[in-house]
């Protein structure tokens, strides 16, 4: 069994790879205190991550191209430890606010988790879809194209990484599908932050880009997310 990635799934969650505190949300943390007039201001922490802002200007922007995709090159829902749980059991796992028991073949039986995109709690793992925070399509566009097909795969089940798949409802990750910000974002208001901080996460930690669009509603997000901070490591 792979090591818990998540400890829950709430709206804003305090995640390893993103610590993301969502203006709007409840936040985790105090502000830091201003620097005096006559005191230097203090460096931040080495780990404190990036403003979401500073983040978002890391990206490249580049015009999309969805010559030559297809869903089925991507391979999907591996076992890559062989424990008899595929990607999207583990994912399940790992968020499950209360844990599902575990039948023959990693049946999951009982077990509820929190969708954070429509704040719903949800008692069925089968009325539940495990989310590429940003969709296979939407990375083919932005440069999974150019990637191996084994490259392809670690993406498609990138349980290494907090931000890069969530367990959701059904409902609004259907909604979404291939789309990026500038064209769905979590009907869930206080959702907001935590989404766009996940999304730019996941840009950055497979190096994808972004195009002019989606940057220029990606800034505006940003802009009511001034708590925001984002800490990622780079994909193998």
């Amino acid at each position: 069994m792979r090591p818990a990635r998540r400890l829950t799934a709430l709206a804003c969650p305090l995640l390893l790879l993103t610590v993301a505190a969502c203006s709007g949300d409840a936040s985790r943390n105090d502000d830091p205190k201003q620097p005096s007039a006559t005191a230097p201001a203090a460096s931040p922490p080495a780990d404190a991550g990036l403003r979401l802002s500073d983040a978002i200007e890391q990206l490249k922007v580049a015009e999309e191209s969805r010559t030559g995709y297809e869903r089925d090159k991507f391979h999907l829902w591996i076992d890559a430890d062989h424990d008899g749980c595929d990607t999207r059991k583990e994912v399940l796992l790992t968020e499950a606010l209360t844990k599902p028991r575990q039948g023959a073949s990693c049946k999951l039986i009982g077990g509820t988790w929190r969708s954070y995109y429509d704040g719903k709690t949800v008692t069925e793992a089968s009325r539940l879809d495990i989310d590429h925070l940003v969709p296979l399509a939407e990375a083919w566009d932005s440069g999974a194209s150019k990637w191996t097909d084994e490259r392809r795969e670690k993406y498609a089940n990138d349980l290494d990484a907090q931000r890069s798949l969530v367990a959701v409802s059904s409902g609004p990750n259907r909604s979404k599908g291939d789309q990026d910000p500038a064209e769905w974002m979590p009907p869930a208001k206080d959702a907001s932050c935590t989404y766009t901080t996940d999304w730019v996460t996941a840009k950055l930690r497979w190096k994808l880009t972004i195009d002019p669009a989606e940057g220029k509603v990606l800034a505006k997000l940003a802009a009511s997310c001034t708590e925001a901070t984002v800490k990622f490591t780079p994909a193998p």
